[in-house]
């Protein structure tokens, strides 16, 4: 099973953050998308199907998320979980994932940072890739080996490439800042780093594009950041 094709199970009693998170997650690729309004569906979904991953929102209209989770890891139902919530208590955040919880992310969030977080916990829990590769005129870059293949020879992404490379991609087509860059490479602080992060692109580019010194997939947008652009994806 490739991460594209595991079912997800979202949770929430707000109708319209369903329909964002399900269109979100369908545009990305993912197929086995399940939703519900309250705490009681969704212990029938669980109880009936088998779920890869349940976004779960704390705050539901019959039950406690929290109280929901806690009754299923009693009866023995261990699914990722990625709890959502309007409360930024710490003592909420710390009972999540204290109770197993893989994740937390507190409401207003970003459609981009909850994919990338499902996507993470999957990778995480699964050992999963998109098994996916990029093309990008005569380059294509596979994504569950991070090699490049070139007309004159293939070549490895470095780590930080890769996690350069993989971010741009999740975002193909918008521009990423680049302060969001540099948190995405340096996560426990990237303060003076800036310089770095353009060898980082640098390199990057010679390795992606058919000519570098004129870039026609990843674009530099002045003051803003980076956007990627790619062709096909098989």
């Amino acid at each position: 099973m490739i991460l594209t094709e595991c079912k997800i199970l979202l949770v929430d009693d707000e109708k319209k953050i369903l329909e964002i998170n399900k269109k979100l997650l369908s545009d990305s690729g993912f197929s086995n998308i399940i939703t519900c309004e309250h705490a009681c569906g969704a212990d029938e979904v669980i109880t009936d199907k088998a779920i890869d991953l349940v976004v779960l929102d704390i705050m539901l209209p019959d039950m406690n998320g929290l109280s929901l989770y806690e009754m299923w890891k009693k009866r023995g139902i261990n699914v990722p979980v990625i709890f959502l919530s309007a409360r930024d208590e710490e003592t909420s955040r710390l009972k999540g994932l204290g109770l197993g919880a893989d994740d937390y992310v507190t409401k207003p969030y970003t459609p981009e940072e909850l994919l990338l977080r499902i996507k993470a916990v999957l990778r995480r829990t699964y050992h999963l890739t998109e098994n996916k590769v990029v093309e990008m005129g005569t380059v294509k870059v596979d994504l569950s080996s991070g090699i490049v293949y070139r007309p004159e020879g293939q070549m490895e992404l470095t780590a930080k490439e890769f996690t350069l490379f993989t971010k741009l991609y999740d975002n193909q087509g918008k521009i990423v800042s680049i302060n969001a860059l540099m948190d995405t490479l340096w996560p426990d602080g990237s303060f003076g780093l800036e310089n770095s992060l353009v060898v980082h692109i640098r390199r990057l580019r010679e390795k992606i594009e058919e000519t570098p010194s004129d870039p026609k997939h990843l674009q530099t947008v002045r003051g803003l950041g980076y956007r990627l652009s790619v062709g096909g994806k098989s």
